[in-house]
């Protein structure tokens, strides 16, 4: 009986709020109409609330979903003067509805990299590349430089990057005694730091949708910063140096001595974290090369085609800067899919059941990624009606001239804190992009070095970050204590990262001066020194201990 008259009352006051919403709603709606008001906090400094209040949830709560969320909700109570009616209209309509809607091709390519990714892991591509690896490769160096060119290869994806080249190189590196805290190095380092400087990647994708205003498209955006992300550059060199130079220092150090021993862990054992690589008798290393080199193809392709290559006489550079990522990239990349699965069904290398499965297979696994740039693009969106680019565009003319030139420098900093406090980079950058877009103008070389300097940051602080995924998975792919990783790998992202912000310090301030080509250069050369210089006093000083 009480259950029935709780169910009554709640369907009493159920209905009596279907009947009264309406009126509400439209007594709201008038009261809206006849009071058109702009928001009492639009061009003024709480404008820069929202993002603050996203990155300190992110902060405390370690957590990047209700963190943005809250975020943009802030900004709706916000830009509507804290009304009820239209702080709904402007999170769902300014917000979320306008941030999907403008980023579905985006969200359409995700979905395509994801479905490509569970189909080339299906094959066994990568597990073949393996079998010729251990054949063939005898040394510790051949081992780890194998790792990291299988690294850079598998580039479309840093999830798919983790767990293949774990699962493929573990073998080899194992029979070449390198330790598996290096093996996960070597695949962090190979993997959120190639993604980032790939310009057919899921990545650029997503980076490629914060360019509004700048005076650039996406793509050429992202292109133009590449030569200025130290950090991922930087890595690179540092890989290939410690490798050619037999190098170590740090707690890896240990790892590597006791690895020549035969012992692979030095600290607690193997880790089953359920990564197995997926056997395939028919998989051969060309079904894994050629998709990869068919997507990129495509999307070039596409790319410049959507640009208008050939209308009215333009050209191939014309056309790649007028082009539209949000077309362009699903546009081949749907084409290399249709071509990829002929290819794999074809060749029988999977069934056409095993291939349709990839589909809500990829789809899920795109779905973190495409939730935070959802919300990172409605958090743009929002402090957008709230003038936040007007408002520090104004406050940074006068100071330009004084903090202009070490912005680049700050920006990197910022970024690596907040991205090592949350573990995601996607966040980061979705956070931060908007405003490095708003602080330098659009026709400003700091423009692309300020952009430069966020990417790296969030992928260095994604690196060094122990919550990070690709930290994680990472571990996982190695099958090794994940703390072991993440102790052995600190000290290398740390040499990196610093100096990477000298890099950063040097193309701010000489660029005005020297013009960015020379400023890169210079920067470039003088950090790669540093670095190389480092390395050779901790040899040194191994062979005297």
């Amino acid at each position: 009986m009480k259950n029935r008259s709780t169910f009554l009352f709640t369907a009493l006051v159920l209905l009596g709020l279907a009947f009264l919403a309406p009126e509400l709603m439209a007594q709201e709606a008038e009261a809206a109409a006849e009071a058109e008001v702009a928001s009492m906090f639009a061009g003024k400094i709480w404008a820069i609330l929202p993002p603050v209040i996203a990155i300190g949830l992110a902060l405390i709560t370690k957590e990047v979903y209700s963190s943005l969320f809250i975020g943009v909700l802030s900004g709706a109570l916000m830009a509507s003067n804290f009304r009820p009616m239209p702080t709904m209209d402007c999170l769902l309509n300014n917000g979320l509805i306008s941030a999907c809607a403008d980023n579905a091709g985006i969200f359409l390519f995700l979905v395509i990299l994801g479905i490509m990714v569970a189909l080339i892991n299906r094959t066994g591509a990568a597990q073949a590349f393996g079998s010729w690896a251990h054949k063939n490769i005898k040394t510790r160096t051949g081992a780890s430089l194998a790792t990291f060119f299988l690294g850079i290869l598998i580039f479309i994806d840093d999830y798919f990057n983790c767990l293949t080249v774990g699962s493929v190189m573990q073998p080899v590196t194992d029979a070449n005694k390198i330790s598996r805290a290096k093996l996960a190095y070597l695949i962090d380092a190979t993997a959120a730091p190639v993604c980032m400087i790939a310009p057919i990647s899921s990545w650029a994708a997503a980076v490629s949708e914060f360019s509004e205003g700048t005076g650039y498209n996406g793509l050429q955006l992202f292109i133009r910063a590449i030569p200025f992300n130290f950090y991922s550059l930087l890595t690179f060199v540092f890989i290939i140096a410690i490798t050619l130079m037999h190098v170590d220092f740090g707690p890896m150090a240990r790892h590597e001595r006791n690895a020549e021993k035969g012992d692979l862990f030095t600290e607690g054992g193997e880790v089953d974290n359920g990564v197995r690589p997926l056997e395939n008798a028919k998989g051969r290393f060309l079904d894994l090369v050629f998709p990869v080199v068919v997507l990129i193809i495509l999307c070039v392709a596409a790319l410049v085609y959507v640009g208008g290559y050939g209308v009215d006489g333009k050209g191939f550079v014309d056309a790649f800067a007028d082009t539209d990522s949000t077309v362009g990239l699903p546009w081949g990349g749907l084409v290399a899919l249709i071509f990829t699965l002929i290819y794999l069904i074809g060749r029988r290398v999977i069934s056409f059941k095993d291939a349709m499965n990839c589909i809500p297979e990829g789809f899920i696994a795109m779905v973190p990624a495409i939730t935070i740039l959802a919300l990172a693009c409605s958090l743009k969106n929002i402090t957008g009606v709230l003038e936040l680019k007007q408002f520090i565009a104004g406050q940074m003319q006068s100071n330009a001239a004084a903090l202009g030139a070490f912005l680049p420098a700050v920006i990197f900093l910022v970024a690596c804190f907040l991205a090592f406090s949350t573990g995601t980079s996607w966040g980061t950058f979705g956070i931060l992009i908007p405003i490095v877009c708003a602080i330098f103008p659009g026709n400003s070389p700091l423009l692309i070095i300020g952009m430069s300097a966020c990417l790296a940051g969030a992928v260095c602080g994604d690196h060094c970050s122990p919550i990070s995924d690709t930290t994680i998975m990472s571990s996982a792919g190695a099958r090794c204590q994940h703390i072991n990783h993440v102790s052995t790998q600190l000290p290398y992202a740390i040499t990196v990262a610093v100096v990477s912000f000298v890099g950063f310090l040097l193309a701010g301030l000489l660029q005005k001066h020297v013009g960015m080509v020379i400023s890169w250069v210079v920067s470039f050369v003088i950090s790669t020194a540093l670095m190389l210089i480092f390395l050779g006093a901790m040899k040194k000083n191994a062979q005297r201990g």
